[in-house]
């Protein structure tokens, strides 16, 4: 992965090669930055030119025999740990690390989202659990190959559950001789504070638009026009500019799932809120969660047609739409309320709820603050 490959974060590249250069490289770094930032190309980027031996001023060579077999991830040492959904034959990210490998050459970009989906996981949990924390330190226990350092990409950190995240604090506490930990979150209160304190964060903004824009030229070959639209969607996020252009289907479905929810929670209609409840349980539990996080930015979108510039809002032609027609039920009394809601639902659904239950009760709630009469 080379940095010219990485859209924008000049000043975040600039500062990386700095480092390099000045022998300023800190054992454990966090690269933390909302999806869709380039927050792990950036990693694997800068891991690539550590390890390069013919760098330049600002650039991997992308020729010497260490930038090949980054070219291909299969430098010895360069090692990854990424969320897995834990079953008899999955136990770590070395049980996956072939898969991994063609997910992120097809898409430095990648989301949890579209990992699970490659591994057919979608209804399962994402995790990186203790086992994987003894399977980090037999990797740093073997002396270097090639490179000056032995590099361990953390993608994802806050999936850590608490056993893992311990044993991490200690390695990280006493690291191995030239050990370089690079941590990729996306939300950093999700993080022991402990870990977070123990490494130099390095801060990754979200794309600007016109950035992006470029990029969705020059790469998918849209029209400016085109571009500057879904850059605008996109909010700054690369991966979510893939998905409005790739699925347009599935932004549909979760605009049809809001509505239905909405109209049978307004009245309470009981078959109707189950037959929602009944559908939406079928899905996988990634999906369930992305539409937790849809109704949020609905939410938000509703919010700021009532109170600021119209001109703000990032949504399609039919969102537009619903959201003109459904604003006027989000009002100051209830918005905090349905905010918490459904970040509380999400939480829940991050720590395996019952999808019947969390939804059935969120049914009840929603019809409760949707007539809520406005604050006076």
């Amino acid at each position: 992965m080379l940095f010219k490959e990485i859209i924008g974060q000049q000043s975040v590249k600039e500062r990386l090669i700095r480092s390099v250069k000045e022998g300023r490289i800190s054992h454990a770094q966090l690269f933390l930055g909302p999806q869709g930032s380039g927050s792990l190309a950036m990693a694997v980027a800068y891991a690539q030119y550590t390890s390069c031996k013919n760098k330049g001023e600002t650039e991997s060579c992308g020729e010497c025999a260490s930038c090949v077999k980054y070219n291909k991830l299969v430098h010895p040492d360069l090692h990854f740990v990424d969320p897995v959904a834990l079953s008899k034959d999955v136990r770590t990210s070395s049980d996956v690390v072939a898969e991994w490998r063609n997910a992120f050459l097809n898409n430095p970009y990648i989301t949890l989202f579209n990992w699970f989906e490659q591994l057919n996981a979608e209804n399962k949990q994402a995790i990186i659990g203790v086992e994987e924390s003894g399977d980090i330190l037999r990797k740093l226990s073997l002396t270097t190959y090639e490179a000056e350092y032995k590099i361990m990409v953390i993608w994802q950190a806050e999936k850590m559950n608490q056993a893992a995240a311990n044993k991490l604090l200690k390695i990280l506490e006493e690291p191995p001789d030239k050990t370089l930990f690079l941590l990729i979150c996306e939300n950093e209160e999700q993080l022991l504070r402990t870990i977070v304190s123990r490494t130099q964060l390095i801060k990754i903004n979200k794309l600007k638009d016109a950035e992006l824009a470029e990029a969705l030229v020059i790469s998918n070959g849209l029209s400016q026009d085109a571009a500057q639209k879904i850059a605008h969607l996109a909010d700054g996020s690369y991966a979510e500019a893939l998905q409005l252009i790739s699925e347009n289907e599935n932004a549909a479905q979760n605009l049809a799932s809001f509505q239905k929810l909405m109209r049978a929670s307004l009245k309470f209609d009981p078959k109707a809120v189950i037959t929602w409840i009944d559908e939406m349980a079928a899905a996988g539990r990634e999906r369930q969660k992305n539409f937790i996080t849809y109704a949020l930015h609905i939410m938000r979108e509703s919010l700021v047609l009532n109170y600021a510039d119209a001109s703000l809002i990032k949504l399609g032609a039919d969102e537009q739409d619903f959201v003109r027609k459904f604003s006027p039920f989000i009002h100051a009394a209830n918005v905090e309320r349905f905010i918490e809601e459904l970040n509380t639902a999400h939480y829940h659904m991050e720590r395996n709820a019952n999808p019947k239950i969390l939804f059935m009760d969120l049914a009840f709630k929603f019809n409760e603050l949707l007539n809520l009469p406005k604050a006076v």
